[in-house]
Formats: C-alpha cells, structure tokens, sequence
C-alpha cells in the first residue's frame, strides 16, 4: 500500500496546460460577462467596459467600483482553481472564471486592485502566456505603478475597485492583417455583440429586479446598457400565466424549479414597431423562443427549450423563466463559461408537460392573426383579367390530367371557386 510519504506531488505543465485551458468554450462576449459576474460580487454597483482597437496594440479594459483587493487576495484570485467559499447567491463557483475567461481572448492578463481612499496603495500581477511559453513556469509577474501605465493603473488613481486588462488579443484579431479595416469592423461588430448579451445577461440587475442585489450600471464604450427585459412585460398584450414549482431531489441536494411562463403579443398586436423589433432580442424571434435560464438572479441560457422540442416558427412568441438556486449547479450541470445548462433527467417530463399549454397558447396567438389573411375572392379581385385569360388558355391546351387539375385550383382559387 502506498504510504504517506511515498506520495508525489505532480504540478502540471504550464505551457501545455494553460494553452489547452484557453479553448473551454468562451466567445468574447461571454468572456466579458464573466468578469462582470466577478465585480458584482466584489460588490461593485458600476462598470465601464472598454474596447479600443489601436490595431495589432489594440486592448479590452474592465473597470469596477467594487471594494477592491489586497495584494494576497489578488494573489489568490489570479491563482487557477483560487481557494474560496461561495455562498449560495455567489454568481462564481470554479475559482477560474478572471482567468480562463480573460486568456481564452488575449495573451497578456493584468490585474490591478486598490482597496483603500486614504493610501494610493495599487497592487497589480498578470500571466503573460509569453513568458510561460519561455519558462514553462506558472510564474505570476508583478505589475509595478511605474511600468503599468495609464490604461491599468490611470482607472484607480482617485477612486478603489479593480481594472482588469486584456493586451495582445490573438483570438478576437485573428486576422493577416490586425491593422487592417476587416479588423476594425470586427471589432465594431464585436462592441455591439457585447452591448447586447450584457443587456440580456445582466437585464433584472440592470433594472433592479435581483433581490438583495443594488441595481447595476454598465457601460461600453461611455454608453449606457439598457436593460432587455426578454418578457416584454410592458407590454398590454403579453400573457403572464401562472407559476408552476416543481420539486428537485438531486442526491442529497433538495430544492425547487420554478417556471414562469409567458406569450408575448403577435407583431401586429405590439404598442410599436420600434418595441417588436427589440423583443426580437440579440438572436432574432425564432432563436429566442423558449427557457430563460437563471441562477441567483443571473441569466444563464437564453433561448432554446433544452432538447424537450425543436424550435418552430408557430411557437416562437412562447418563453419561459426557469429559475434555479446555485445549490442546484450539479444537477443542471452548469459549466465554468455559465452559457449552457442541462435539464435533470429526472424532471424533463414534468417540466414538458408544464410547457405544453404554454406552446399551445403561442400557437394559436400565431395562427390566430394568421387566419386574418384576405379571402380568396379579395386575392382573385387583384388579378388582372388578361392574367385569368391566359391561364385558361394554359389549361386548355394541357393534356396531362394531373398538370390540368393543379391548373384548375388555381383557377378555381384566383376566382374565388
């Protein structure tokens, strides 16, 4: 048997691990949100993001009001697997959020904190893949006031909180020529991606909905993120159905699920034109349909209906709020980028049955303003007559009996029968 002191302690290769941690699935966006999630509990109320392309120099800065971090506390929090008890309303749960997120978009993170009004005390560290590639070291470098510049420390000369600094950004300038005008729109594209996915993500602490939460401000590029609201409650014509809770026992884990169903309004029942197109959300109508997955009051999927049925253009004005608490992390299998969920086996068709006047109900609004199309005799009074002359010609002169009986309906359909 082994022995206590036979055992070896088997530290894993930095340069092949942290280059294989930078593909765990993030997108930018997503990356972002991630380190949204971190100044929220750090108890941060406003955060600024910034996306500059200055080319193959260009840089992603994240700016919070939170309370800021001691030099071992930032220490710890740039750890990989940081050491640290969550509670249950902590939107953090793996200790790698700051930095899987930050290198799955750049080569170089720096992380600067201040705690303190009194003593202009900042504390800045960052992993630069560059050096790790080189000494195949986890070696953490420190980042000096003198040497971090501007665009890390300037954030904190007059104020606490954390900056965050994403530089060399091979994954979002993946282009031959990163200086390049297909750069630029990239990046463009990539600011308003952003806006719309913290709006989504972030939408009930942005409008103060999140119980013992204060309400949040974001901004991107100086420009305030208003909240989505996916429901589309203001408007008259939405149906609020009633809440259904179903139970959860997973292992030794007990807790609830609770569903709140609504149907959003047809496109000719909405107050404007301008408020059906932002209920389309950031993935368009047919792609938001279904669960609005949140935990501890944070988004986690948006869209979608789990693998319990396919999307549809019929029940597209159909989505759903499933709301869970993070003690149920495990049994809905939330990954560390917090974009995908799993529902239980255990509950999918108690969860199915419970959609399935909702879908009903999405259907019918769908097809009812369908079904106010024009009659077949208005249709048939806007063809011309030439147009009926020269398709009566066609049928006469067709002697195949099927083509001749398709020819008839439509006849028969343009003449109202």
């Amino acid at each position: 048997m082994l022995q206590s002191h036979d055992t070896v302690e088997m530290i894993p290769a930095a340069r092949r691990l942290i280059s294989s941690l930078r593909d765990m699935g993030y997108e930018f966006a997503t990356a972002i949100a991630d380190l949204v999630d971190n100044a929220i509990e750090a108890g941060a109320t406003a955060v600024s993001i910034d996306i500059e392309f200055e080319g193959s120099h260009s840089w992603v800065r994240l700016t919070d009001n939170g309370k800021g971090m001691t030099p071992s506390a930032l220490r710890e929090a740039m750890r990989y697997g940081s050491s640290r008890n969550y509670s249950d309303n902590d939107l953090g749960k793996f200790g790698l959020g700051l930095k899987v997120a930050s290198l799955s978009q750049c080569r170089r993170l720096s992380v600067a904190s201040r705690t303190s009004l009194e003593r202009v005390d900042i504390v800045g560290y960052c992993w630069d893949l560059e050096h790790i590639e080189r000494t195949n070291r986890w070696e953490l470098l420190p980042v000096p006031r003198e040497t971090g510049g501007t665009k890390l420390h300037g954030p904190l000369r007059e104020s606490i909180g954390t900056v965050v600094l994403w530089e060399r950004l091979d994954r979002v300038l993946g282009y031959q020529d990163p200086d390049g005008e297909s750069a630029r729109r990239r990046v463009s594209a990539m600011v308003r991606e952003v806006e719309g996915h913290l709006s989504m993500v972030f939408h009930r602490l942005l409008a103060g909905e999140a119980p013992k939460r204060r309400r949040l401000t974001l901004l991107v590029n100086g420009r305030p993120v208003q909240a989505w609201d996916p429901f589309a409650r203001d408007e008259p014509g939405t149906r609020r159905l009633e809440a259904i809770s179903i139970p959860v026992n997973h292992g030794r884990v007990r807790g609830e699920v609770v569903l709140e169903p609504f149907v959003l309004p047809h496109q000719s029942a909405f107050s404007t034109a301008e408020n059906f197109r932002r209920a389309s959300g950031p993935a368009n109508w047919n792609q938001q349909q279904g669960f609005y997955v949140y935990r501890a009051n944070r988004l986690i999927q948006g869209g979608g209906w789990c693998r319990i049925r396919t999307l549809d253009e019929h029940t597209k004005l159909a989505r759903v709020a499933l709301h869970f608490s993070p003690q149920l992390d495990d049994a809905f299998r939330v990954n560390v980028s917090k974009m995908r969920v799993e529902l239980p086996l255990s509950m999918r068709e108690q969860i199915s049955e419970a959609i399935a006047p909702v879908t009903k109900l999405a259907n019918d609004a769908y097809r009812r303003t369908e079904g106010k199309r024009e009659p077949a005799s208005s249709l048939g009074a806007k063809v011309s007559p030439m147009v009926l002359h020269r398709v009566a010609e066609r049928l006469l002169s067709v002697s195949n009996a099927q083509e001749r009986k398709v020819i008839q309906r439509v006849v028969a359909r343009l003449t109202d029968g």
